[in-house]
């Protein structure tokens, strides 16, 4: 089978924004983050909104993607295993050892923890509550932060390995028939749909909590685009079709996103149910919209053997587990420094990727390291051979 280079080139990006995403929370006004510059600007509020309604989205349906196609090369079993594996022990990793700098940060910015991070450790590690709002997680006594993508992929890849069969089934089979066959507007309109239902029923009853088992109005959407992925697969049809839509679909999710920021600023914050679910079916529609223009852009333009490719493939998880405990430890100790607004979000942002860039190479070098970031533990070289439209690779992607 030959390789998706749009779907490793589109995963890789995906991520790059989120780290890029990351450091603006540090400046963007008005959005609580573990830390908040004094520079904070209303302007990046704009773009953070537009960025914000389908970065994660785009995330999972990547990962539905990726599911897909390594169940292509062996048995359920086998695969629940490698994921998990592969999920779990960074996680653990991660929330031991990468994420701790973080509550740390945030204890002592909201002065809520005292100085000296030994001291903190010994007492985070004892897994007991802290003083309330000393930082996200405060609760439970840790925090797994940017990490509960993870926590919640492996769910979602349990949930799924047990519904397998019967998306195998004669029923399963009818409901890919009739996700294969869509086209135009309803390939556009109707995956939107079961969104906007999640976020009617859902959205008004639980809180975005990030704590796994609260987080049922997420779940119902991630695991929908989760799924999308999934079904999406191999599909060639559907694939010319979200390449022919480009257009018209990036225009529509454009205006979608026009009506959408209209309705937030013009909008009074009680409003009726009507108007409520209106504007929640409206983010829906500019979600899978958006997708829809993402996926068909990249395909028409990103399947080919770029030369950062193979590097960037194996960077993804490095670099993610890494940057966010980069972001804020950087900025921990370069707050108080009072640089300009200029001078101190480019420190941040070039030291984050400095950072990513230095210990993954590290990383990738030390065989122990490379399964506590979610490298495979023996590195191959890559070699993709040239591309076939309608064939598809087995791709690993988190």
């Amino acid at each position: 089978m030959h390789r998706r280079y749009d779907i490793d080139a589109l995963r890789a990006l995906a991520f790059a924004l989120l780290i890029l995403y990351h450091c603006a929370m540090l400046y963007v006004a008005d959005w609580g983050w573990h830390l908040k510059s004094s520079h904070l600007s209303e302007t990046l509020q704009l773009p953070m909104l537009f960025m914000n309604r389908w970065r994660m989205d785009l995330i999972f349906l990547i990962s539905g993607l990726s599911v897909h196609f390594l169940l292509r090369n062996g048995s359920l079993g086998r695969f629940v295993a490698q994921r998990s594996w592969r999920l779990l022990l960074p996680l653990t990793f991660g929330c031991l050892l990468i994420v701790p700098i973080q509550p740390y940060a945030q204890g002592v910015a909201n002065g809520l923890v005292e100085p000296g991070f030994i001291d903190f450790l010994i007492r985070y590690y004892r897994f007991q509550p802290w003083p309330k709002d000393a930082f996200d997680g405060w609760e439970y006594g840790f925090t797994w932060n940017h990490l509960w993508y993870l926590a919640y992929l492996w769910v979602y890849t349990l949930v799924f390995a047990a519904l397998l069969p019967w998306f195998r089934n004669a029923w399963g089979r009818r409901l890919y028939g009739a996700i294969a066959s869509l086209r135009g507007w309803a390939l556009i309109a109707l995956p939107a749909v079961p969104l906007a239902i999640g976020s009617i029923l859902l959205q008004p009853h639980f809180e975005e909590t990030g704590d796994l088992i609260h987080d049922w109005y997420r779940h119902a959407i991630y695991f929908t685009v989760f799924l999308y992925g999934y079904w999406l697969g191999n599909d060639a049809g559907l694939w010319r079709e979200l390449v022919r839509l480009r257009r018209r679909t990036l225009v529509l999710a454009l205006g979608l996103f026009g009506v959408y920021l209209a309705m937030l600023k013009l909008l009074p914050e009680d409003v009726s149910d009507p108007v409520q679910y209106t504007l929640w079916a409206t983010r829906s529609l500019y979600i899978w919209a958006a997708l829809c223009a993402i996926l068909g852009w990249s395909h028409h333009l990103l399947n080919r053997p770029l030369r950062w490719l193979p590097w960037a493939t194996e960077a993804v998880y490095p670099w993610y587990v890494l940057h966010q405990s980069l972001i804020v430890s950087i900025a921990y100790w370069i707050l108080p420094l009072k640089f300009g607004p200029l001078a101190e979000p480019v420190i941040v942002l070039f030291g984050t990727l400095a950072g990513c860039f230095v210990l993954h190479e590290i990383i990738r070098r030390v065989p122990p390291l490379r399964p506590l970031f979610g490298l495979k533990a023996r590195r191959a070289k890559v070699e993709w051979p040239a591309v076939v439209p309608t064939a598809m690779p087995a791709v690993d992607l988190a």
